[in-house]
């Protein structure tokens, strides 16, 4: 049979230790706090006019939801339009896919890449022929395409040893280049004397100058810069 004494002792000092507890808590509830606060105040609301909406014209992702056609660069007075210029200004995965020297290696790296769509646009003044490309990607589970897209391009017109480059402002990694000599080595425009390859939000932008005498830096360069501009 237990000690009923012995129970006794250790409820007891149970209990004290309990009250001893409780005391300390009473003790300590009834100070003065000597540590800040751990909730802030309230902050007051900003107030005052706010920002308006941006219109569909400022608004990039509504203006690239659209017609990309109308993003490109219009026709200028008195050129005439090749037969090569898509009639309908749209340019399929494939077509887009023979810019490459590997089409085939080329279309699946667009595919992984998520290639949307292309517009393009082109025309032909009697010294050179201009032709633009627009691309557009989703950007889900790639979301570096479009700058990847441009790269791409540019590596290509840098192996040139000749070729001279200018960045494109406002671009960042966007230039332009001049071949001093026409090359019939391009597989997809022979004879190509200047180039720009930029990129901006979901586009890819690509532009080819070409023709029998070399293009001028003021031709390649007002046509980039006019082009960053409406995307």
């Amino acid at each position: 049979m237990k000690d009923p004494k012995r129970q006794l002792v250790a409820a007891a000092a149970v209990l004290g230790v309990v009250a001893g507890a409780c005391a300390g808590y009473l003790v300590q509830a009834g100070r003065e706090p000597t540590l800040p606060l751990l909730v802030q105040p309230a902050l007051p609301q900003a107030r005052g006019p706010q920002p308006e909406p941006l219109t569909a014209e400022q608004d990039r992702k509504v203006r690239n939801d659209g017609d990309l056609r109308e993003l490109l660069l219009e026709t200028p007075d008195g050129a005439t339009t090749p037969d090569w210029v898509a009639p309908q200004g749209w340019m399929a995965l494939g077509e887009y896919a023979d810019m490459s020297d590997e089409p085939e290696t080329y279309y699946d790296h667009l595919e992984k890449q998520e290639f949307l769509r292309a517009a393009v646009t082109g025309w032909d003044t009697g010294s050179h022929q201009v032709e633009i490309w627009l691309a557009q990607f989703e950007q889900r589970e790639a979301p570096t395409a479009p700058a990847d897209d441009s790269s791409s391009s540019r590596y290509w017109a840098e192996t040139d040893p000749d070729v001279k480059s200018r960045p494109i402002p406002g671009t960042g990694a966007g230039r332009a280049y001049l071949h001093p000599e026409p090359s019939a080595e391009s597989t997809a425009l022979p004879g190509v004397s200047a180039e720009a390859h930029a990129s901006r939000g979901d586009l890819s932008l690509h532009i080819w100058v070409y023709g029998e005498d070399p293009v001028p830096w003021g031709t390649i360069m007002d046509l980039a810069e006019r082009q960053m501009v409406r995307l």
